[in-house]
């Protein structure tokens, strides 16, 4: 009896230095590899479900911990890459949110209208460095003339650097961003200028020029009207004329 219980004492020893032995060997493997993966960080994934095209803000996203091994530069870790942005694909809950899911939130200030580039080429000349919120006007010239085609047109976007300046995006309505484009295509020369600043409403006078533009248009377009008309009753009274004339003839 006591020769057993010695040899279940010496088995519950062993067994009890062997345990620390693979905790210690585990505990061992776990920190070599922590030291592989570098620690952990926070990334951001969607709390929720996100809409395509719906500003994104902090209430909808959470974080989650993924080794640094895994982080890459296309990860959002901080929130002001997240500010001002929207996703332009749907996220489910869970989903990791990275750099080629978001895109800046579009400042036009009408969504009637469009952003225009025009970059700097052999026919394109700019006369200074344009900024963001600067106002330039366009000169177009040609064969036959050169004239202002637009004037005080808001600079949405700015290729501005100290060494370089490759061009800008202007906000226009529809209309003018189909003229514009006409123009880059066509003209001979194209001349940018920097406008006067801070005048207050400049997209109120483009639309004031087009919609004196439609005005002479349907004034033309009546006037053409109207004299077509006139032509038609003068030519059906001639030729009434004419019918009843013949008519007193044959009964003479």
């Amino acid at each position: 009896m006591i020769e057993s219980k010695k040899r279940a004492g010496i088995f519950f020893i062993l067994a009890f230095i062997l345990a620390i032995a693979a905790g210690y060997l585990v505990y061992e493997k776990v920190k070599e590899l922590n030291a592989e993966l570098g620690g952990m960080t926070e990334i951001y994934v969607a709390k929720d479900e996100i809409l395509p095209r719906v500003p994104l803000k902090e209430s909808q996203l959470s974080v989650m911990e993924i080794p640094n091994k895994f982080v890459t530069d296309s990860h959002i870790t901080d929130f002001s890459k997240v500010e001002n942005r929207v996703s332009v694909v749907p996220l489910s809950k869970g989903d990791i949110i990275t750099e080629s899911m978001i895109k800046p939130v579009s400042n036009l200030r009408d969504e009637n209208h469009r952003l225009v580039s025009i970059n700097r080429k052999e026919n394109v000349q700019f006369d200074q460095v344009i900024d963001v919120l600067d106002r330039v006007d366009i000169i177009v010239s040609s064969d036959e003339e050169t004239h202002t085609f637009l004037t005080d047109v808001p600079v949405v976007y700015s290729d501005a650097s100290e060494d370089d300046f490759s061009g800008i995006a202007v906000e226009l309505s529809t209309e003018n961003a189909e003229r514009l484009i006409h123009q880059q295509n066509y003209a001979e020369y194209i001349r940018i200028l920097k406008a006067n600043v801070g005048k207050a409403k400049p997209m109120e006078k483009e639309n004031k020029e087009l919609k004196e533009e439609e005005q002479v248009k349907n004034e033309e377009a009546s006037n053409k009207e109207a004299s077509n008309e006139k032509e038609t009753k003068d030519g059906a009274m001639e030729k009434n004329k004419k019918d009843g004339e013949k008519k007193n003839k044959e009964k003479e």
